[in-house]
């Protein structure tokens, strides 16, 4: 019986370009997922889009002399290029100045204020005379109350997660020109947090499958108790306020970019011609499952559901299966500072498949790790090229000279190796287990640790000896490294789509990788095989 999975990814920010953090954050572990529910035979719908609004958009605009719209519709195509170029196989990625999506908003923020949970009120902003603009909440720096960090911002502090205001900031300073901002009274909506915390506490609270760092987090935070939140900002670019007399205001960035989760799957549902199969997932049984960066964790496990239970009638998320960070030689990544391993510049110089592989193997799951290129290199040409490429070419080149380039023919009452039929099955439901539970990282050594048992199995049989000896040995054993072989497309493919599709295709297949199943795979007998190719290329150690 086929499941109902809805995977929502984090949004990328239309500020500039994608790199490796975003990618091993948040980007690349929901695809992983997908293409194994996919395998599975599960009813997937992957969403997600260009984040378009906010100040720092605005800003970015002034000082290049260009409209807003100018910024994150080159940023919006950029990011659309390098992720289908990467793998990332959404079914729709789109972007939060669509028509679609404002009305989504606006009708998710009046079913709110209609339910009691967005009221109006009087609020001190902060104000920067200098700049003559109210300044968003990220725009203050100062000292954060609760640990002491000296660079938290007005809306979160990095060091510790807590989110925050601008006024809870000791020493408040403005980030344009780093003077104390004024702070003024200024009208705005809040969203009732206040009323919503028992009820979260009592949603969370069972969720012991989330990961600790998530779990703890969220836990402790409404056992602490929450604070109302302002929803909407004294801006202008951004998603209107569907009420009379606020046209110097809009809604707010954060809590108009979560709700894209789901105006994406109702726009998803209209381009299928089905307007309402969106329900489905929304309304119907389905685990829902929300893929972000440590950053924004509590927006997914708090805000995003606590706006959910307020307008009723929609499904909770099931997991928020949250990463740490990836740094770069050591420091954080950093599109602001420019220290970055940017996704463009990768995609120029190298294939894809070693960038997902290197990013998966080194996964900050459970806490940060580091990226390098000394590592990448030496990942993609000991792992990926001398481990399980070595295994496929040796089996496909063996096979081609010594076999006519077909999969052996056996005797009908031959039964297989009981040994590698059973190794296989191990790795499959290994792998998928791990995957299931979203842990990526060790199941693909699990995969790994399969192709190197492959590479052992092939030393040990030493077919090259078998050919002169005792050649109905050697095709039986050629037989079991190419069900190995065979597998391995199945097995890696959620990981390494392109090689994976590549590999299908060196099999002998013609028709499509994903009607195969998530199941081991056995080559028909006889099969012809095309003329080999590597999967993967050995790279150069640049010098100085």
């Amino acid at each position: 019986m086929s499941e109902h999975i809805l995977i929502g990814v984090a949004w990328p920010y239309a500020n500039g370009p994608l790199h490796l953090g975003h990618l091993a954050g948040a980007l690349l572990p929901p695809d992983i997922f997908a293409r194994y529910h996919r395998l599975k035979g599960n009813q997937v719908l992957m969403v997600s889009g260009s984040d378009e609004h906010g100040t720092p958009i605005t800003v970015r605009a002034e000082r290049e002399g260009r409209s807003p719209k100018d910024i994150v519709d080159f940023y919006h195509q950029q990011f659309a290029e390098n992720l289908e170029a990467i793998g990332i196989s959404y079914d729709l990625f789109t972007r939060t100045t669509t028509p679609n999506h404002y009305a989504v908003v606006q009708d998710m923020f009046l079913k709110l204020k209609e339910n009691g949970y967005v009221y109006k009120t009087e609020m001190l902003s902060p104000y920067c005379p200098t700049e003559k603009r109210f300044l968003p909440d990220r725009y203050v720096e100062g000292t954060c109350p609760y640990c002491q960090y000296a660079e938290a911002r007005g809306d979160q502090c990095d060091n510790c997660g807590k989110p925050l205001d601008p006024t809870d900031l000791i020493s408040p300073r403005c980030k344009f020109d780093q003077t104390p901002p004024e702070f003024r009274t200024t009208e705005h909506f809040f969203l009732k947090l206040t009323a919503l915390n028992e009820k979260l506490l009592e949603w969370v609270k069972p969720k012991t499958y989330w990961r600790p760092n998530v779990y703890n987090f969220t836990l402790n935070m409404l056992q602490e108790g929450l604070k109302d939140r302002p929803i909407t900002r004294d801006i202008e670019w951004g998603v209107p306020i569907p009420l009379e007399g606020y046209d110097d205001k809009r809604i707010y960035v954060w809590f108009d970019a979560v709700i894209g989760y789901l105006s994406a799957s109702i726009e998803w549902s209209k381009l299928q011609g089905e307007p309402e199969k969106w329900r489905e997932w929304w309304q119907g049984p389905c685990k829902s499952y929300y893929f972000v960066g440590k950053d924004n964790i509590p927006f997914h496990s708090i805000i995003w559901p606590a706006m959910l239970m307020g307008y009723g009638g929609l499904n909770l998320p099931y997991d928020v299966p949250a990463n740490e960070y990836l740094n770069l030689e050591g420091r954080q990544f950093s599109t602001s500072r420019n220290w970055a391993a940017w996704l463009p510049d990768m995609l120029a110089q190298y294939d894809p498949d070693p960038i997902r592989y290197v990013l998966t193997i080194n996964m900050p799951e459970a806490r940060d790790t580091d990226f390098s290129l000394s590592e990448f290199i030496r990942r993609n040409n000991d792992e990926l090229v001398a481990t399980y490429g070595n295994l496929v070419h040796r089996a496909l080149s063996f096979s081609q000279r010594y076999l006519d380039s077909r999969v052996p023919e056996l005797d009908p009452d031959y039964q297989g190796d009981e040994r590698m039929i059973a190794r296989i099955q191990e790795s499959f439901d290994t792998v998928g287990d791990m995957l299931a539970a979203c842990h990526f990282k060790d199941s693909l050594k699990e995969v790994m640790n399969l192709a190197q048992f492959g590479n052992r199995y092939f030393e040990e049989k030493a077919p090259w000896k078998q050919r002169k000896q005792d050649p109905k040995a050697m095709a039986e054993t050629m037989y079991e490294c190419l069900r190995l072989v065979d597998s391995l497309k199945i097995l890696t493919y959620p990981y390494l789509p392109h090689s994976a599709e590549k590999l299908h295709g060196l099999m002998g297949y013609t028709d499509d990788l994903l009607s195969h199943g998530w199941r081991p795979s056995t080559p028909p007998h006889g099969q012809k095989l095309p003329e080999p190719s590597p999967l993967f290329t050995k790279l150069e150690v640049e010098e100085g």
